[in-house]
């Protein structure tokens, strides 16, 4: 079993910046794809990112509305995993997940969330 535990969440004003943490516990996860997904008020959640685990080289991977302005990097040593905001805006608000998968289309293991705020 994985536990995973997001922290780094809270307010930031657009234009902003914040940086996510997924630790993970229970097991090593260097080999699995680490996913981050996030879920607005009344919407579905999305994918917003994910890098695969270090036997098929870190790969990163980033929604279209992301790209170019959040960075995902994992930290083996610390089996943690970095969802890196820059540029907020509001629309980035929702609640943060984080999951770890064989592969990016499948995830096993969710965190709880944590709440990402942008005001404009």
């Amino acid at each position: 079993q994985v536990q995973l535990v997001e922290s780094g969440g809270g307010l930031a004003v657009a234009g902003g910046s914040l940086r996510l943490s997924c630790k993970a516990a229970g097991r090593t996860v260097s080999r699995y794809t680490m996913g981050w997904f996030r879920q607005a008020p009344g919407k579905e959640r999305e994918f917003v990112g994910g890098i695969s685990g270090t036997w098929t080289g870190g790969t990163t991977y980033y929604a279209d509305s992301v790209k170019g302005r959040f960075t995902i990097s994992r930290d083996n040593a610390e089996n943690t995993a970095y969802l890196q905001m820059n540029s907020l805006k509001p629309e980035d608000t929702a609640v943060y997940y984080c999951a770890a998968g064989l592969n990016v289309e499948s995830y096993e293991y969710w965190g709880q969330g944590t709440q990402v705020t942008v005001s404009s």
